[in-house]
């Protein structure tokens, strides 16, 4: 009996050291992949705010040009806003509408959205000739536009 008590106290559970640092290091190699992707995903949510926006804005010059005999006579954020509320012109968290103009004496309009934390900016062009354009400029390496820094593709 004497022999099954020394070995009790011998035998404990638990982790070795070496056991315990490859966990801290599985773990640390883990959080260095996922931060950042994380990190980019926040980016890409203040890009689609200002694509929506961008849109909005779009759709309030149409209604304004309905509403005024074809004409886009507006010459800034302020004008839209009253035609549809959820325009914000004013620097919040997400995206702020920058330019908002009647463009080829006012038989076309530009709306300029700007995401505030990368700074991309998307732009909805209409010329008189009733042609849309849709452009977007990346402020820096993080490419918010698809596949380019600048980008006059649909997005």
């Amino acid at each position: 009996m004497g022999n099954l008590s020394t070995r009790n106290l011998h035998d404990e559970g638990g982790f070795t050291l070496i056991e315990l640092l490859v966990v801290i290091l599985i773990i640390g190699i883990l959080a260095a992949i996922a931060i950042p992707a994380l990190l980019s995903q926040k980016g890409k949510a203040y890009d689609s705010s200002a694509k929506t926006l961008a849109q909005t804005a779009q759709t309030a010059a149409e209604t304004y040009a309905t509403e005024n005999n074809g004409e886009y006579g507006f010459t800034e954020p302020k004008q839209l806003q009253s035609i549809e509320p959820t325009i914000n012109y004013t620097k919040t968290t997400e995206a702020e509408l920058t330019v908002a103009k009647g463009i080829e004496v006012n038989k076309g309009y530009e709306v300029t959205a700007t995401a505030q934390n990368t700074g991309d900016t998307y732009t909805v062009k209409r010329l008189a000739t009733g042609v849309l354009e849709h452009k977007c400029a990346s402020s820096n390496t993080v490419k918010g536009c698809p596949g380019h820094s600048e980008s006059t593709t649909s997005w």
